[in-house]
């Protein structure tokens, strides 16, 4: 398989060691992993915020990169839903508006494509016990984009509960939204901070030491809370997590 690392611009600005994380799961697992240096945003906040027709050469563009590829494995749950859920949205409206399925036909091949990790990892590569080792107590946040749109199901506590010295503990009102929602944070901060600080309260209830997700960008929110609290509570990437191991701990 040709496999193709989308980092996405959370991650690529604010994360880096996420996208190092994956790269060095998938190559103990003999994945050989690209990372095109063409690679830009997908369009999520642009397409989220109205901005649909500004979204289509991004489009394009993932398209072009990544077009090659046998499998385009991202650690976002937000940006596979993206590309999987409203890239086809982007080629409907576009043929609706009468300018032909050209659009379409440029998406469709990247569209089944594109992987969400623990997607890629369960479903692709068939593993859930993936050699990790964390010996640390931890909680699991659904993110929307993951629990609604790609339907990850229990692909990630599958995996979390293969770790070697994990112990995992149920998050109360997991299916909840944390706040973020990209855009939303902004135009509704008091909202967004009211179901931040829901969604840490649950957390810190549990009694773990580390809060665990597959977006950043929620943990982003979430560790924003965290930090202005002063709680003991670290958020973590789930790839992270799984690229841990005792001979190459994280910390």
């Amino acid at each position: 398989m040709r496999v193709a690392l989308f980092l996405t611009c959370v991650n690529d600005t604010l994360y880096p060691d996420t996208g190092r994380a994956v790269v060095r799961l998938l190559a103990r697992l003999g994945v050989d992993v690209d990372f095109p240096m063409a690679q830009t945003c997908c369009g999520q906040a642009h397409y989220n915020t109205g901005y649909r027709h500004e979204t289509e050469p991004l489009a394009r563009h993932y398209a072009e990169v990544f077009g090659e590829y046998d499998a385009i494995v991202t650690p976002s749950g937000s940006c596979a839903a993206m590309v999987r859920e409203l890239y086809p949205r982007l080629g409907e409206r576009a043929s609706a508006e009468g300018r032909g399925d050209g659009l379409t036909a440029t998406l469709a091949p990247v569209i089944p494509k594109t992987y969400e990790l623990t997607e890629f990892l369960v479903d692709v590569l068939g593993v859930t016990d993936v050699g990790a080792w964390y010996p640390h107590t931890v909680t699991y946040h659904p993110t929307c984009h993951g629990l609604r749109s790609l339907g990850l199901g229990d692909r990630p506590r599958r995996l979390l509960q293969a770790v070697k010295g994990l112990e995992l503990i149920e998050l109360p009102g997991a299916d909840e939204c944390c706040g973020f929602g990209g855009t939303f944070s902004v135009k509704n901060a008091d909202v967004s901070a009211a179901m931040g600080a829901d969604k840490v309260r649950n957390a810190e209830s549990t009694g773990a030491e580390v809060l665990c997700a597959a977006d950043n960008s929620c943990l982003m929110h979430l560790g924003g809370t965290l930090s202005r609290s002063g709680s003991a509570l670290r958020p973590v990437h789930i790839a992270e997590i799984l690229a841990s191991t005792e001979e190459d701990p994280a910390v």
